[in-house]
């Protein structure tokens, strides 16, 4: 693991880091007045952080989640997004709302937009590029937040690439955060590859992001599926109607910003922040991996449609029972959701499945699912439609394993619990999480077709091996002791304070 001096050193050519490490340093020296009353300011300092995420909810929550953290720790947030967005974003806890304020940006029509469109959930795939122009229209009022606010500090995504150029005009210090981790945001490369002539040389075809590239460390497992490869590279290296390719935005990003800022931790994955720190050549902060709280509105819906559901899971044996759920992102079709159920039924798991209804249902619910399937089971299992309380559940004694995704916030929260991963990757950057979750020995990946299809046989094959065999008891060791790291509070503070002293160096340091 790299400890924080080791990495402060490592910037000291960085004038901004420079400054505020020299301070720090001179605390040492007999002389140290100066020093003394510059750390002393920089402890007084407060600051006003802007936050942009992209219209995505795995990326608006991880940066509402960094909102309260920063907030707690005493700096005001601006949390930009549209006005139907921040509606339904999480409510800021009672505490923090001194701190922290929901900024409305309208988005303009675009034609072709569905109305009410303001994040990716409320749009089909090929409808997502006319959501980006929408956004990029919002260059001029975020421009206008900046100018009448001037927070000192706005924290964007990589899609609106024009942030880092408008803040620097107007002497705000712009960090790109992703909500992505190091291994799945460093697989595309240093920015010269990621420019046009780089990206005919490197990455020419989608069979080119099959194999880990050569910037990884060595052994590295870290690659698409031919599948995955083909959807990535349609999707991210091709110019869509919004005018540029979403690479294109990436790089601009990463080269236009003062530092780059991850939801994560080196005790996780220390040898891939190593490759972004070498190949972006300017500072690179994890801020930890801040885990949510559990909801208190799940608590309370004890009592109603969930009272049932948690009296269920009170009555399974500790760590038997597999938790199902794939998120909002991506859309089951119907063969998928029919091989998932014949799945559990076979593998003779105890299993909860959150499914939100699939839009190809014109019935009720239970159309989603095969012909008799929910009495089936005879209650090995349960199905609950809608809206999950997925903390509560995922921490409820009797859960000891997760079927989902690899989303990294769903990682994140999975993780902290030491449950059992079992992986089935969709869309962007899930393949790279669930290949570096099998390489560091803590997931079994479902078994997938060159199609990229799954079957019945191979979801219950990864349950049976995951929750029932005594064969990877290494594996379920590994994820508990993965719980020490991702629920050690104490540890993500400590790197939090790291980034957040970083921004009061470099706003001392425009000052000075």
């Amino acid at each position: 693991m790299l400890r924080s001096e080791s990495r402060i050193d490592g910037y000291i050519h960085f004038p901004v880091v420079a400054y505020f490490w020299s301070a720090i340093t001179a605390l040492r020296h007999p002389n140290c007045s100066k020093a003394q009353k510059t750390i002393m300011a920089m402890g007084e300092q407060r600051l006003h952080i802007a936050m942009l995420p992209w219209l995505a909810f795995g990326h608006m929550i991880p940066y509402l989640h960094l909102a309260f953290a920063l907030a707690t720790a005493g700096h005001r947030v601006s949390f930009l997004s549209s006005p139907r967005n921040n509606r339904r974003l999480p409510k800021i806890p009672p505490h923090l709302t001194p701190l922290i304020a929901f900024v409305d940006l309208p988005l303009p029509r675009v034609d072709g937009l569905p109305e009410e469109a303001e994040a990716t959930v409320d749009v089909p795939a090929d409808k997502g590029p006319l959501l980006k122009i929408a956004y990029d229209f919002l260059q001029n009022p975020v421009k206008k937040f900046l100018a009448d606010e001037s927070p000192d500090v706005i924290l964007h995504d990589f899609l609106p690439y024009w942030v880092p150029a408008a803040a620097r005009d107007l002497g705000v210090l712009p960090v790109l955060l992703f909500a992505f981790n190091a291994a799945s945001t460093g697989f595309t490369g240093p920015p010269e590859v990621l420019a046009e002539e780089g990206r005919r040389r490197r990455w020419p075809s989608p069979e080119s992001m099959t194999s880990p590239p050569e910037w990884f460390p060595p052994g590295s497992t870290v690659a698409f599926r031919r599948r995955e490869a083909e959807q990535f590279y349609s999707e991210v290296f091709t110019t869509n109607t919004s005018g540029i390719a979403d690479v294109e935005r990436f790089r601009l990003a990463v080269e236009g910003c003062t530092a780059i800022a991850l939801r994560t931790c080196p005790e996780y994955e220390g040898e891939y922040l190593d490759v972004l720190r070498r190949i972006y050549r300017k500072p690179v902060f994890p801020v930890g991996l801040i885990p949510p709280a559990t909801s208190p509105a799940a608590s309370a819906d004890r009592n109603g449609r969930w009272g049932q559901i948690f009296g269920w899971l009170d009555a399974q044996p500790p760590k038997s029972v597999v938790f199902v759920s794939f998120g909002s992102e991506y859309k089951l079709s119907e063969s998928e959701v029919r091989e998932l159920a014949y799945g559990l039924e076979l593998s003779n798991v105890r299993f909860l499945w959150a499914l939100r209804r699939p839009a190809w249902v014109t019935g009720g619910d239970e159309e989603a699912l095969p012909k008799g399937f929910a009495a089936r089971p005879e209650g090995r299992g349960a199905v609950c439609f809608g809206w999950a309380p997925q903390l509560e559940i995922l921490a409820h004694p009797s859960v000891g394993g997760s079927l989902f995704h690899s989303g990294w916030g769903s990682i994140i929260e999975t993780l902290r619990y030491g449950n059992a991963l079992i992986v089935l990757p969709n869309i962007f950057d899930q393949g790279l999480n669930a290949r570096l979750l099998v390489e560091k020995g803590i997931a079994v990946e479902v078994e997938r077709g060159d199609d990229g299809s799954y079957d019945r046989d191979g979801v219950a094959k990864a349950l049976q091996m995951v929750m029932l065999s005594n064969e990877v008891e290494g594996l379920r060791r590994k994820a508990r002791e993965m719980a020490a790291v991702f629920a050690d509070k104490e540890l993500h503070d400590r790197y939090l304070k790291e980034f957040i002293n970083f921004l009061l160096g470099a706003r001392l340091a425009t000052n000075h």
